[in-house]
């Protein structure tokens, strides 16, 4: 099998001419070659790969990636390489999320192995040390062992301006949003709200979806006077369906959204249980047993 290969170049001409032409651009978490498929069969921009993907699909929720239970980055490119480059037809590009912490990994490395297999985009969500709340004994912890939020940025700096590869900043509070749109300036920033809820292992941290927008928009506007020419998306917390989405579209001054549950764990949720509720509903008839 060869697989498909977009180039830097046909990725970023692709999303200038959404921005022009005023169409939402979308970017989806998928942790197996069949969600990978369909949405790219549906018209997704982008496919993000990530360890906290390929966790859904095994029925965990994203934060499991938080955990020593697994090697992240190795992870990611294994399962990128084996499951999801094959799927897709060359139509939606591929952004692997990695962790930039990885103190075992020359990231160099690591984003060079992405290109090799044609992954031309990256993203520091693999996990984020933005994850972890500023004001906790956790975050001191970690910072103090040198996880830091620069060691993302330097990444991303490397991604983009030595390897000529396409940058997706994300940070979850408008510090780290600001710091990563200063010194990266990626392509792309997400500004993420918070884990998606709904679902077996979603989360509701009490947000609405009018809070998510207000939010979401502040940091918008932050990191546009930053950043001007940066591709803004949306991500998390009450942003849970298509109407949700629209709202966002509607209310924020963003070029589109990056699903993650909403499009692989929820459907497959939801399906999965009414197919097998069909199944399991059926009986032996009369006739059958004459």
């Amino acid at each position: 099998m060869i697989n498909k290969r977009i180039s830097t170049e046909k990725i970023l001409q692709s999303l200038a001419d959404k921005v022009v032409a005023h169409e939402p651009i979308m970017i989806a978490s998928a942790g197996s070659g069949l969600v990978a498929k369909l949405l790219e069969k549906s018209g997704v921009d982008c496919i993000n790969t990530f360890s906290g993907a390929r966790l859904r699909a095994n029925g965990m929720g994203t934060m499991a990636m938080m955990w020593p239970i697994l090697d992240s980055n190795q992870q990611t490119l294994n399962y990128t390489r084996e499951d999801i480059m094959p799927a897709l037809q060359g139509n939606a590009f591929v952004c692997a999320c990695l962790n930039a912490n990885d103190p075992l990994k020359d990231m160099r490395m690591v984003l060079e192995d992405c290109v090799r297999m044609g992954v031309n985009a990256v993203s520091n969500i693999g996990p984020s040390i933005s994850y972890v709340d500023k004001d906790s004994e956790i975050f001191n912890v970690l910072t103090s062992a040198g996880i830091t939020l620069q060691n993302e940025i330097d990444m991303l700096i490397l991604a983009k301006e030595e390897m000529d590869m396409v940058t997706v900043g994300l940070a979850f509070t408008k510090e780290d949003a600001i710091d990563i749109c200063r010194q990266a300036k990626p392509h792309i920033f997400c500004y993420h709200a918070g884990t998606t809820k709904g679902g077996i292992s979603g989360y509701d941290n009490g947000s609405t979806i009018e809070q998510t927008a207000a939010e979401t928009e502040e940091v918008y506007r932050a990191v546009r006077e930053l950043h001007p020419s940066v591709i803004l998306v949306g991500h998390g917390a009450a942003m849970e369906n298509p109407v949700d989405a629209q709202y966002m579209l509607d209310n924020t001054s963003g070029h589109g959204f990056w699903t993650g549950s909403s499009t692989e764990r929820l459907p497959i949720e939801r399906a999965v249980t009414a197919a097998a509720k069909e199944f399991t509903s059926l009986g032996f008839t009369s006739k059958a047993l004459a």
